[in-house]
């Protein structure tokens, strides 16, 4: 198996494999989100939530994305901080864009679901406020890469910033362990099992299945766009000083 600091210090490489990966993780994220809505329109009514339960299958998994499209983020900073690797920067700035985008659809189907459940579109509960915070660590990592015209200066500080913002993680993780929460605690992944009928847990696995894979179609699109800005820009500086 080839390392990843090697895998990502050749970018010809990964564009071999980004062409073919990429639309093959876009058809299997399709068939599996079909499935996933299928099944979650076909299931019966909760007993409490009635048909605003169908939220969790698309609030749910966007809430996983978010915690995950950041450790993406967070690991591709650290290699492209430690390793100076170029591909490894592309893909943290690539991948900043989409987790902002999950983590907003999270927040935005959240209060859609606490306004009948609670009777409140927002409240400053400590699962939603730290999941504000990781949304404002994604918006001001974009915003710290534009603000800056040194592509190298503006690869470090945000590679900084966003190994400042890991510390969330796990705040976002256990806030309903730590503090009194509306949340409810983990009821998928326990040491004892789900807690979520089998009637409403498949589908919720199928599109979780499916955030991911669109997830990793819309990253390798994304980077693979990326190294040909930059490629475009270097020939262009190059034509410049010729």
């Amino acid at each position: 198996m080839i390392p990843a600091p090697a895998f990502l210090s050749n970018p010809e490489r990964f564009m071999a494999f980004s062409r073919w990966a990429a639309p093959m993780f876009g058809a299997i994220a399709a068939a599996l989100a079909l499935a996933g809505l299928y099944l979650g329109f076909a299931a019966p009514e909760d007993y409490q939530q009635g048909d605003t339960v169908r939220i969790m299958f698309i609030h749910v998994p966007a809430a996983w994305m978010s915690l995950f499209c950041y450790a993406c983020l967070g690991g591709a900073s650290f290699l492209a901080l430690v390793f100076r690797h170029a591909l490894a920067d592309a893909a943290a700035q690539a991948a900043a864009p989409l987790g902002a985008g999950f983590t907003l659809l999270a927040l935005a189907t959240g209060s859609l679901w606490g306004r009948p459940m609670w009777g409140a579109w927002w409240v400053w509960d400590a699962r939603m406020t730290s999941v504000l915070v990781l949304f404002l660590f994604y918006v001001a990592y974009i915003a710290l890469r534009a603000a800056m015209d040194d592509e190298a200066k503006a690869a470090r500080a945000g590679a900084i910033l966003a190994l400042v913002g890991l510390v969330n993680l796990p705040i976002v993780k256990f806030s309903v362990d730590w503090w009194n929460s509306l949340h409810q605690g983990a009821s998928v992944f326990r040491a004892d099992g789900p807690t979520v009928a089998p009637v409403f847990l498949w589908p919720l696995l199928l599109m979780g299945l499916a955030y991911m894979a669109a997830f990793g179609s819309l990253w390798l699109v994304r980077i693979r766009g990326e190294v040909w800005r930059r490629r475009a820009e270097a020939l262009a500086l190059r034509a410049a000083r010729a």
